[in-house]
C-alpha cells in the first residue's frame, strides 16, 4: 500500500491502479488513499475508474462518501447512475435509491434491465405502489417485459403490495421461469396466508423440471408448518434426502421446526441430533419447541447441552429458556440463564422484555417482574400486556385495572391480547360484574371483536361462579364455531358445582372434538365419583381403555439450588425417597391432629375411604414439598410447579401446612393467588366466597415459605383456633382499609361483618353506616360508567406495585 502513499516513489502505472481496485480495500481509509492518487493523476473523472471507486464505497458501507464522489463527477453514464441506484437498495437505503432514479431520469437517462429490477426492489420495501405501476408502463413501453430478472421484481412488488393477483398474472407472463420467479411467488402466497397455494406451487416448480435452491424449500417448509401439513413435509423431506441437501444447516433447521410445531418432536430431535453443524438458530428452534410443547425440562437440559458446546444463546433460545423457567416454577434458574446476556439487551428488546417480565410474574416475583416493567425502554403493547397477566394472575387484579387505564394515556392501543389478561384477571377473583363490562368495552369502546379467546374467558368466568345456565347460553350464542377450550370451561365449572347433566352434555361435544384428549374423560369420571355413580364412572374408564387413551400422569417440578427435581404421583425413584416419604408421615400425622381431613371426593376410584386418602397422600405436589422441606432452610422459598391443576384435597393440606409450620404460604405463577400470610387463603374465599372453589382449583405453581424445622420443639405448634382468630382480625383489618380507599364491595362486607360480630366486636350501628356508605358509593361509580374501566382502579395497597403517572 506503500506505493500509493510515499509521494517520493515514482507514481504506479495505470495497470496497477486497476489491480489495486480489483482486489477490494478493508477499510474506507484505504479507498481514499486510492481516490487521492486519482485525483494527483488527474484522472478522477474516468468514468470506468470511478465505478471501481463507488462500487468499493457502497461495500465498505459508507453511503455518504460514495455519494460525495458521484456529486463531484461531471458525465457520469449509465453505468454510474446503476451502481448508485444499485449500491444504495444494497445498504437498505431505499428512499435514496429512488431519489438517483429521480435523478437519472431528470438528467436524461432511460433507465435499462440492470436499472429496474433495484428500482423495483427499493419500491417494494417502500410500500411505493404507485411508483411500482409507472415503472411497470415504462418496462413495457422499453421492450423489457420479457426479461425474467425485470419481471420476477415486478411480481415481487405486486406481491409485497397486497396485489397477489396481479403478481400471479405477472408470474404467468414470464415465458422462461427460473428459480427465483417460482421461490417470489411462493414467497407471496405465504405473505398472504395462502400456504395451501404455496405447497402446490412447489409441486409445480418440480413437475417443470426446477431444481429449487435453499430458500425456495425453507419458505415451503415453513408453508407446511404454518399449515401444520405434515404430510407434505415428509414428501418435501424425502425431496431433500433424494437431492443430497439433508446437510444443509437452514433446510434442517426448517425440517426440524416443522416436526416440532406439528407435534412430532421424537422426529425433531432425531433430525437435530443428526445435523452435523448446528448453528444458534437450530439451538433455539429446538429449545423453544420444547418449552412451547410442555417439555420445560427437557428445553433446559438441551440449553445446557448448549452451554458445554460453548454456543451463545441468542434472543430466540433465550426467551425458549425464560419460558421452561416459568412452566417450571425456577426461579433461581431463570435469573442464572438470564445474567448470562447483557440485561440492556432485555430492557431494549420488547420480546426479551416481555419473556423476563412473564418468567417472574409465573414463578411469583411479581416485585422483579414490575421493575423490568418499569426499566423497559421500548413498551410496546406487548409488553403492557405481559405486566397486565401478570399482575391479574398473581391477584394483584385492581392494578392490573389500573394498568390498563394507562396504557390509552400512554398513546398505546389495545388489543385482543390485553383483554384477554383483563377476563383472565376478573377469572381469578370472581370479578363477574366487571367481566361482563371488559368484554362489552371490547367492540363498543376499542372496535375490538371478541375472539374465541374472550369468549373462553367468559365462559371460564361464569362457570366458576355457577352461572352455568349463563356460561352455556353464551356458548350456543357465539359467532363462531365453540373449541374443545371453550367447552372445557364450562366442564371444569360443571365438575366445580357437580352439574352431572349438563358435564355429560359437554362431554359429547368434547368427544366429537378431541377425541383423543384423555382430560374430559377423567373430568367426567371425577364428576360420577363425586357424585358416588361408581358404575358410570367405571364405565368411561372402560371407555378410556377400549379406545387406548391414557390418562396425564400428574408430575410437580421443584427447584432446590438451581436444579430441578422430577416428581410423579407415588413416585419412590428418589434418591431422597425414604426421607421424603417419612417427613410425608410427619406432616399427616399433624394435619390429623389439626383436625385435617382428607377430601376423598377427588379420589377417582371407588375403593374404601381408608386407601382413597392414602392415595391422596402421595400426590406429586405434596411429595415435592415434603422433599423442598427436608433440603431448605427456615424461610426459604420453595416454589412447586404442576403440569395439571392442583386437586382441592392438596390446596386444602398445604393451606394447613403453612399453618402448622408458623410462616407464610402464597401461590403465584400460573395461578389466581398472590397473598402474604396464612390467613391470605381465608381472605380470598371470603372476599369472593361463590368463587372460593375455584380459586381451590386454579394454581399450579405455589410460592410457599415454610419453616423446615417445624418439628423442632423449640418451635412448638400453635393452636390452630389461634391461629384462626388471629387470622381473621387481621382480615377484617385489611378489608376495613380497602373499604376506606373506596371499595364498594369491601364496604359492604365491613358492614356484613360489624353486623355478624366476624372478626370485631358486633355493632349493628356500624354496620349500618357502612351499608350506607357503600349505596351512595356504588351510585357514585356508576355514574362514570361511560369511563373506560380501569381509570379509577389503581388503588393498590402494594408499594412496590405503586402505577407510574
Amino acid at each position: 500500500m506503500t506505493i500509493f502513499t510515499n509521494t517520493n516513489t515514482i507514481s504506479p502505472s495505470l495497470v496497477e491502479i486497476k489491480n489495486r481496485l480489483l482486489q477490494g480495500f478493508n477499510s474506507v481509509k484505504q479507498l481514499k488513499h486510492v481516490h487521492a492518487l486519482l485525483l494527483r493523476l488527474g484522472l478522477e473523472q474516468d468514468n470506468y475508474l470511478l465505478n471501481f471507486v463507488l462500487r468499493s464505497s457502497f461495500n465498505l458501507g459508507d453511503t455518504n462518501y460514495t455519494s460525495l464522489i458521484f456529486t463531484q463527477t461531471r458525465e457520469p453514464n449509465m453505468f454510474l447512475w446503476n451502481t448508485m441506484i444499485r449500491g444504495f437498495v444494497s445498504n437498505d437505503c431505499f428512499q435514496r435509491a429512488v431519489d438517483f432514479y429521480h435523478f437519472m431520469r431528470a438528467d436524461g437517462f432511460l433507465p435499462n434491465n440492470f436499472t429496474f429490477p433495484f428500482v423495483l426492489k427499493a419500491c417494494a420495501r417502500q410500500l411505493d405502489f404507485q411508483l411500482g405501476v409507472r415503472l411497470h408502463t415504462i418496462i413495457v413501453k422499453a421492450g423489457f417485459d420479457s426479461d425474467v430478472f425485470v419481471k420476477t421484481s415486478l411480481l415481487c412488488l405486486y406481491a409485497k403490495c397486497g396485489f397477489l393477483e396481479d403478481a400471479v398474472k405477472v408470474f404467468d407472463d414470464i415465458p422462461e421461469k427460473n428459480v427465483v420467479s417460482w421461490t417470489a411467488i411462493i414467497t407471496g402466497y405465504i405473505s398472504e396466508g395462502r400456504f395451501r397455494e404455496a405447497i402446490d406451487t412447489f409441486r409445480r416448480l418440480l413437475e417443470m423440471g426446477v431444481r429449487p435452491d435453499s430458500f425456495s424449500l425453507v419458505r415451503v417448509l415453513s408453508a407446511c408448518t404454518q399449515l401444520g401439513d405434515l404430510s407434505s413435509g415428509e414428501w418435501i423431506n424425502g425431496y431433500v434426502r433424494e437431492a443430497g441437501l439433508e446437510r444443509n444447516v437452514f433446510i434442517a433447521t426448517a425440517l426440524v421446526d416443522l416436526y416440532a410445531k406439528c407435534g412430532n418432536m421424537e422426529r425433531a430431535r432425531c433430525l437435530f441430533d443428526g445435523m452435523p453443524e448446528k448453528d444458534i438458530v437450530t439451538w433455539g428452534t429446538m429449545i423453544h419447541a420444547y418449552a412451547s410443547y410442555g417439555l420445560p425440562k427437557e428445553a433446559l437440559d438441551l440449553f445446557f447441552r448448549m452451554q458445554r458446546e460453548n454456543v451463545e444463546p441468542d434472543c430466540y433460545s433465550m426467551v425458549g429458556v425464560l419460558s421452561a423457567c416459568a412452566n417450571l416454577g425456577a426461579l433461581e434458574l431463570g435469573v442464572w440463564a438470564s445474567n448470562l446476556m447483557d440485561r440492556n439487551k432485555f430492557l431494549s428488546n420488547p420480546v426479551m422484555g416481555t419473556a423476563l417480565i412473564d418468567m417472574y410474574a409465573k414463578c411469583g416475583s411479581m416485585a422483579r417482574a414490575w421493575e423490568v416493567f418499569r426499566e423497559m425502554k421500548n413498551r410496546d403493547v406487548v409488553v403492557w400486556n405481559a405486566i397486565i397477566s401478570g399482575l391479574a394472575m398473581n391477584g394483584h387484579v385492581k392494578t392490573a385495572f389500573g394498568i390498563f387505564g394507562q396504557v390509552e394515556k400512554c398513546g398505546i392501543q389495545p388489543n385482543e391480547n390485553t383483554f384477554v389478561g383483563l377476563l383472565c384477571g376478573c377469572t381469578h377473583a370472581g370479578l363477574v360484574d366487571e367481566g361482563r363490562r371488559f368484554f362489552n368495552f371490547m367492540s363498543r369502546s376499542f372496535s375490538l371483536t371478541p375472539r374465541i379467546e374472550h369468549y373462553g374467558c367468559m365462559v371460564d368466568l361464569l362457570s366458576r361462579s355457577g352461572l352455568l345456565d349463563e356460561a352455556h347460553q353464551l356458548i350456543e350464542s357465539m359467532p363462531m364455531e365453540p373449541n374443545g377450550i371453550v367447552w372445557g370451561a364450562l366442564l371444569g365449572g360443571c365438575r366445580l358445582h357437580k352439574n352431572t347433566d349438563l358435564a355429560e352434555h359437554v362431554l359429547k361435544q368434547l368427544i366429537v372434538l378431541e377425541p383423543w384428549n384423555s382430560g374430559n374423560y377423567v373430568l367426567l369420571s371425577n364428576i360420577y365419583s363425586a357424585s358416588r355413580k361408581w358404575d358410570d364412572a367405571a364405565k368411561i374408564r372402560s371407555i378410556m381403555i377400549d379406545r387406548g387413551i391414557k390418562k396425564l400422569r400428574g408430575c410437580s417440578w421443584i427447584e432446590i439450588n438451581g436444579v430441578v427435581h422430577e416428581f410423579l404421583v407415588g413416585d419412590k425413584t428418589h434418591p431422597q425417597s425414604e426421607k421424603i416419604y417419612a417427613k410425608l408421615n410427619e406432616l399427616s400425622t399433624k394435619l390429623k391432629a389439626a383436625g385435617f381431613v382428607p377430601t376423598t371426593d377427588y379420589v377417582l376410584f371407588d375403593i374404601e375411604e381408608e386407601e382413597k386418602e392414602q392415595f391422596l397422600g402421595c400426590h406429586s405436589e405434596k411429595l415435592a414439598l415434603s422433599f423442598g422441606l427436608i433440603n431448605t432452610d427456615p424461610n426459604d422459598v420453595i416454589r412447586i410447579a404442576k403440569n395439571l391443576r392442583l386437586c382441592g384435597d392438596c390446596h386444602e393440606a398445604i393451606k394447613l401446612i403453612s399453618s402448622i409450620a408458623v410462616s407464610i404460604i402464597s401461590t403465584a405463577g400460573n395461578g389466581a393467588w398472590a397473598l402474604g400470610s396464612p390467613l391470605a387463603y381465608l381472605t380470598t374465599g371470603l372476599k369472593s366466597e361463590h368463587n372460593k372453589e375455584s380459586k381451590k382449583m386454579e394454581s399450579s405453581c405455589s410460592e410457599i415459605h415454610i419453616n423446615s424445622n417445624s418439628s423442632s420443639n423449640e418451635n412448638p405448634r400453635v393452636p390452630l383456633s389461634e391461629v384462626v382468630a388471629d387470622c381473621v382480625k387481621r382480615w377484617f383489618k385489611d378489608t376495613l382499609k380497602e373499604a376506606k380507599s373506596g371499595d364498594v364491595n369491601m364496604q359492604v362486607l365491613v358492614g356484613q361483618m360489624y353486623y355478624s360480630g366476624y372478626g370485631i366486636a358486633r355493632d349493628t350501628q356500624k354496620g349500618r353506616l357502612w351499608m350506607t356508605r357503600a349505596a351512595r358509593t356504588r351510585s357514585s361509580v356508576w355514574k362514570v360508567s361511560d369511563k373506560h374501566p380501569g381509570y379509577n382502579a389503581s388503588d393498590s395497597d402494594s408499594d412496590e406495585l405503586k402505577v407510574e403517572a
